[in-house]
């Protein structure tokens, strides 16, 4: 099983030093990782996911640069335009996350209506996504839309999910799922496996090889959290998901992400591996680089 990092993006503080994201970038590069992961959202002060992406094909050699993003908030042509350049700057290092995002006010923002909010329109953006990586003319232009990727399929396309019914509903386009859970508890494991059973199920129905199954999770550990572990997780979610209700935030934010030492968290990834998962992405909750250090010590004692 892969074990990939999300960049810090959503966390507060992240723009205090100037070299931040590149010292994450490098430190990642640097570990036992198989992926780098950024997502973002519009009305915040997280980075631009293409702009950020980037920097990371520079700062980087080796990662898989999983850019997450909602398509309804972008044109096409431009987003697969963007996407082949990047994939392009990395050496074919690039793969896609689409979904629909959970916050209207992302669509608010760029003053695109949130009626597209959906998941049906995000196949029908993926399947154009790869006709213009093909070469295909979609518009009346002298030239396609290039350049052409390095991959030559064009990058790797992920499912987003919600839950189940999203996973089936990317079968006849998708490479895989990618599914954020809000912790390793008991609850979102029953929720990982009908993801997982289902996508499969559905990937067969098609005809199509088994998909990629990827899982996310919030998390924080003792040896890197001075304010201690859980405090870390429940500041920053608190910040990051205030766009709920606070009766929803009281409710989840005790609960939520992976909280503990570096050898549960090694058992938590081997638990994962055990469900079937071909990659886990941790995703941080703090800007201090020095917890790469500490979770690629939970990735060596999986492996080890």
């Amino acid at each position: 099983m892969d074990v990939g990092v999300a960049l810090p993006t959503t966390v507060g503080g992240v723009w205090d030093e100037p070299d931040l994201l590149g010292s994450w970038a490098e430190a990642i590069d640097e570990g036992p990782f198989a992926s780098l992961s950024i997502g973002t959202r519009v009305a915040s002060d997280a980075p631009e996911t293409v702009a950020l992406a980037g920097a990371v094909a520079v700062w980087t050699r080796r990662l898989r640069i999983r850019c997450s993003v909602t398509p309804q908030l972008h044109s096409t042509t431009w987003l697969a335009k963007s996407m082949a350049t990047l994939d392009r700057l990395s050496g074919g290092r690039v793969e896609v996350a689409l979904g629909v995002g959970p916050r209207d006010e992302d669509y608010r923002a760029l003053a695109i209506d949130v009626a597209r909010m959906n998941v049906q329109e995000i196949g029908t953006i993926a399947r154009r996504m790869r006709w213009l990586w093909q070469g295909q003319h979609l518009s009346d232009t002298v030239r396609p839309v290039g350049p052409s990727p390095v991959q030559p399929a064009g990058p790797s396309l992920l499912m987003s999910t919600g839950g189940a019914a999203s996973a089936r509903s990317a079968a006849g386009w998708a490479d895989g799922v990618a599914h954020t859970i809000l912790g390793p508890g008991e609850v979102e494991v029953a929720e990982v496996l009908d993801v997982f059973a289902s996508a499969r199920t559905a990937w067969a129905a098609e005809g199509r090889t088994a998909p990629r199954l990827a899982v996310a999770f919030w998390c924080a550990l003792e040896e890197t959290s001075p304010q201690g572990a859980r405090a870390q997780v429940e500041e920053h979610l608190r910040d990051y998901v205030d766009w709920t209700p606070p009766a929803f935030l009281d409710d989840i934010v005790p609960r939520a992400g992976f909280t503990g030492t570096v050898p549960g968290l090694a058992d938590t990834l081997r638990r994962f591996e055990d469900l079937g998962a071909d990659e886990v992405t941790l995703i941080p909750t703090g800007t201090d680089v020095r917890q790469v250090a500490a979770l690629a010590e939970a990735v060596e004692k999986t492996v080890g």
